[in-house]
């Protein structure tokens, strides 16, 4: 597999910004690494997570992959600038929204029906032009040893309520929570969520720089609850035993918060190797590749007969609420509202 890394520019995420400030990224046009490869694949996840399982595609098929790896939001927004000049075949992004993006603008193409029908509904576009790959719930993580899963609060509204102040652990600039208060915003609307992450800022919220550091802070005894994904939790508890002093609370499908939100794989408009690109997604579907998903990362796999890891709640269990995924792509709207309450 080549790896490219584009440059991450010091810009706020939104892609409306990146795209009008993208033209002299470098890594962008075809290259000659390009013109050779047999795919050229723009990946939003890390080398760690999705490099082993395009290795796999390589050694199976002998093709060559090309990849770019970069945040999800600037690959995106390079997409958007490049437009039909883009050698990208593929788009693989970390979150639903920036596929949403794509699809808005008109930069993705059409998944064969058989492949769609491998994930459930919730889990792919109503467009037929992504489909998730791995899903991940937004979770309230807790220290059990200060505090009773009875006790948590049933909203993460209530999180802003006095006696919650300063052991609460967010981290504002990481994309996740960002999804997450954009999903909150298509259900309550602009002014609940503002208020709400006013309160939220007043009631002495902990800023952290990402989820791994929120997991960390609950089991130092610096907070007590923080609100992540799930998998930073089980990907500890793995590695550290079953008396990790961190456990999952699941929100209920009811609360403004809940959300289960998927890495998803697009093919691009205009790519000149579609029958190449659609083997690629359908080796992401593979059972093989989904239960690296979830033995590795501890994501949900979103293909039926796959299972979960043991130690989660299985996904079919999980409630979930009446959302579409593409819906969730006003990133910048997001940033505005947090940015105007002292949230960011």
């Amino acid at each position: 597999m080549s790896l490219r890394h584009p440059l991450r520019r010091a810009l706020p995420p939104t892609l409306a910004i990146i795209a009008a400030a993208v033209t002299a990224l470098p890594g962008c046009g075809t290259s000659a690494a390009d013109e050779q490869a047999d795919l050229v694949v723009y990946s939003g996840r890390i080398p760690g997570l999705i490099g082993p399982v395009i290795d796999s595609y390589e050694k199976a098929t002998g093709l060559d992959v090309e990849t770019r790896f970069g945040d999800t939001a600037s690959l995106a927004a390079t997409l958007l600038e490049e437009g039909e000049n883009s050698p990208a075949d593929v788009f693989i992004s970390q979150d639903a929204g920036a596929l949403g993006a794509l699809q808005d603008a008109g930069r993705l193409a059409p998944i064969e029906t058989a492949t769609l029908e491998k994930v459930p509904p919730q889990f792919r576009s109503s467009e037929d032009d992504w489909v998730g790959v791995s899903a991940r719930a937004r979770i309230v993580a807790y220290a059990p040893e200060r505090v009773d899963e009875a006790d948590v609060p049933a909203s993460i509204l209530e999180f802003a309520q006095p006696e919650w102040r300063g052991r609460v652990g967010w981290a504002p600039t990481n994309a996740s929570l960002q999804a997450q208060i954009t999903a909150m915003r298509t259900r309550i609307g602009d002014e609940a969520v503002g208020e709400w992450l006013a309160e939220m800022v007043a009631n002495d919220v902990q800023v952290y720089p990402d989820n791994a550091a929120v997991r960390d802070a609950i089991a130092n005894g610096e907070i007590d609850v923080g609100l992540i994904n799930h998998y930073y939790v089980a990907q500890a508890i793995a590695a550290e035993g079953s008396d990790y002093p961190v456990a999952i609370h699941y929100l209920q499908a009811s609360d403004p918060g809940s959300l289960v939100n998927v890495a998803g794989v697009a093919p691009i408009a205009g790519n000149n190797r579609p029958e190449r690109t659609a083997e690629f997604i359908d080796f992401l579907l593979a059972e093989r590749s989904q239960r690296y998903f979830a033995e590795g990362s501890k994501e949900y796999p979103l293909v039926r007969g796959v299972p979960a890891d043991p130690s989660l709640r299985p996904l079919a269990r999980i409630e979930q609420p009446d959302i579409d995924l593409s819906q969730i792509a006003d990133l910048e709207g997001t940033l505005e509202l947090m940015r105007e309450r002292g949230a960011l």
